[in-house]
């Protein structure tokens, strides 16, 4: 049974290691250093003082990752309980794979649990952290697309290359912060 928890564990992880890569990191790679202006008046009238306006010509990165705070900002104030599941989620993949490592560190120093039991429990609770994130993925698209329509309509960004680059990026910082942070130090 162990064996059987391993591998359905490590399969998911590893397909969620390579998802994040492809939809997260190859955009920002591709797109992440091109520089873009920003109407920074018109960032402020349409988002607020609550999430700060990169400067009027920064990276798409810089712009995408804004673009994703505002998102996140206006996806609270709209929807609440979507907004709450989705920071449960991620909490949960913040404290439940670590805590989980730790108990299984005591079980191994009692000796109550077999070693190769515990790998596979430590995998197990890291590969339902990851289901989370990746469960709660589409809510946080659909608020970054609802900000993206919103910026498109007010022309935040004054060309269209730098729109695209800009939205492509903060498309790719959701997918950036899907996995748990004990998973970006491995990929």
């Amino acid at each position: 049974m162990p064996r059987i928890l391993f591998l359905l564990s490590l399969l998911l992880i590893v397909a969620a290691i390579l998802v994040r890569s492809w939809h997260g990191k190859r955009i920002i790679a591709g797109y992440g250093g091109r520089r873009i202006r920003v109407n920074a008046a018109g960032w402020q009238n349409l988002f607020g003082e609550e999430v700060k306006a990169p400067a009027t010509e920064s990276s798409a990165a810089e712009c995408g990752r804004a673009l994703r705070e505002a998102a996140l900002v206006q996806w609270e104030r709209d929807n609440s309980a979507a907004s709450r599941g989705r920071e449960a989620a991620r909490r949960f993949g913040l404290g439940v794979p670590p805590f989980t490592l730790v108990v299984v560190i005591f079980a191994w120093a009692v000796a109550k649990l077999p070693f190769f039991t515990g790998i596979a429990v430590v995998f197990a609770a890291t590969a339902l952290a990851v289901m989370f994130g990746l469960a709660s993925i589409g809510t946080e698209l659909r608020a970054v697309a609802a900000a993206t329509k919103l910026a498109r309509a007010r022309h935040i960004f004054p060309r269209q290359e730098d729109e695209e680059a800009a939205i492509a990026c903060a498309r790719a910082e959701v997918w950036m912060h899907t996995l748990p942070p004990i998973l970006r130090w491995f990929s």
